[in-house]
């Protein structure tokens, strides 16, 4: 993780907020600059979130990501998504999603169908036995979603919504400066998943 000078070699100027986050991942040395300590808070904050809702899913024998793909496909309805549609619209980058919707379709929680006129393309589709899963969960998700943020009144919540999305729309356009260092290095520079999980 390159923001984070985990090896102790960051130099900088250390406050209240930095010492916290600092004792949690056991960095010895301050962040060099208030960016790192802002993209590394962003991950971290993540990891934590999402690290509870993955015990949560799990109970029922999904994965985070199943779960995910789950309720895209209860959103969609009756009319499915194409598989590069749902790949699109994950919370997480899934290269392996043939391999995703595999599990999920042996496990008797998703189908997939070829498209007509279009045989090459596949639609895939939550069956009743995913439905129920996600019913399962649903009430212990919400209560999740409360947890994980709840310390929060209303308005924090609304300006970190807005701070956050000022992040993602860099990324999203493919604007950031991150973009452009990974370009110069011949990496990719394209934004990333941009959907919600949510139905």
């Amino acid at each position: 993780m390159a923001a984070s000078d985990q090896d102790g070699t960051g130099v900088g100027d250390s406050d209240e907020n930095a010492l916290d986050l600092q004792a949690e991942i056991a960095q010895r040395r301050p962040f060099h600059s208030i960016k790192a300590e802002v993209a590394v808070g962003i991950l971290r904050t993540a990891a934590l979130i999402e690290r509870h809702f993955a015990q949560v899913v799990a109970r029922t024998g999904v994965t985070i990501q199943q779960y995910n793909v789950l309720r895209i496909l209860r959103g969609a309805g009756a009319d499915g998504l194409p598989t590069l549609v749902i790949r699109d619209r994950m919370i997480h980058a899934a290269p392996g999603i043939t391999r995703l919707l595999d599990k999920l379709e042996k496990a008797g929680l998703a189908r997939r169908e070829r498209a007509s006129p279009d045989r090459r393309q596949v639609f895939c589709y939550i069956t009743s036995k995913g439905l129920h899963v996600l019913t399962q969960l649903d009430e212990e998700m919400r209560r999740a979603d409360d947890l994980a943020v709840g310390n929060l009144d209303e308005a924090q919540q609304r300006q970190l919504i807005k701070l956050l999305e000022g992040v993602r729309a860099v990324h999203r356009a493919g604007k950031a400066p991150i973009d452009s260092a990974l370009v110069g290095r011949g990496g990719g520079g394209g934004g990333g998943p941009t959907a919600s999980p949510t139905d």
